[in-house]
């Protein structure tokens, strides 16, 4: 009888043990954004970098990306194929050039999309990616409280399911961290993960800037048939 209870005190003592192991999705995310952000420079960023993006059958892109925080502003600058555009984005402020000119035919405008609504979208496109694991902290953002362990290509990760407001977004995104150091290295969306839609995103590398720590490399993929779509390289220029 006196076996029984002290096995029967080790196992609830193993199981509190346990539970206090478990840690929360907020606490995760938190660690995370220590190790990417350590001295919180998010906020305040103004810098300049550039993603190489290679796809297949495309010519090579290049994307120079200058942001100021503080002063609201962002510029894109592209090259791809022997033209160049930019988007100049102040506050609710946007211009946008082709080849160094404002002057832009609607032909040319139809064949780079160029609008300022496809602007904005580039200024979050950008700012969201690169500002990740922070901009899960954004307003909108639902962080779910389970934190859960998966297996993706062949290594064990610590994964946070994240859903948004409709305003923000309409994607189930799911992040992977290790959980040795809590990095960020891979991140994979559903625009209905009944059907195995959306994409996946394997980092490699990481590149520092202004005290942050971005992904080098961004390889993205499609999650039902792992088609490879292609890589952003990222260099820092600000140094």
């Amino acid at each position: 009888m006196k076996r029984f209870y002290i096995a029967l005190l080790a196992t609830s003592l193993f199981h509190i043990n346990g539970m206090k192991a478990q840690q929360t999705a907020d606490q995760v995310l938190n660690k995370a954004i220590a190790f990417h952000d350590p001295n919180g420079n998010w906020r305040s960023l103004n810098t300049t970098f550039k993603v190489v993006m290679t796809t297949p059958e495309r010519p090579t892109r290049t994307s120079t990306i200058k942001v100021d925080f503080p002063h609201n502003t962002f510029n894109l600058n592209v090259e791809q194929g022997g033209d160049t555009y930019t988007y100049n984005i102040k506050g609710n402020a946007c211009t946008i050039t082709l080849n160094g000119s404002e002057n832009i035919s609607k032909a040319d405008a139809e064949k780079f999309r160029l609008d300022c609504k496809r602007g904005i979208f580039m200024k979050n496109y950008y700012t969201y990616l690169y500002g990740l694991p922070m901009k899960l902290k954004d307003p909108g953002t639902h962080l779910d409280p389970k934190v859960q362990k998966k297996a993706f290509k062949g290594k064990e990760y610590l994964v946070l399911k994240v859903t948004y407001d409709a305003e923000v977004g309409t994607d189930d995104w799911y992040f992977y961290f290790d959980p040795k150091n809590y990095a960020l290295e891979v991140y994979q969306f559903y625009h209905d993960e009944s059907k195995n839609d959306g994409e996946y995103i394997l980092l490699e590398g990481l590149e520092e800037i202004n005290g942050i720590k971005m992904p080098k490399t961004r390889a993205w993929y499609v999650n039902k048939d792992n088609k490879y779509l292609g890589t952003d390289t990222l260099q820092n220029i600000s140094k």
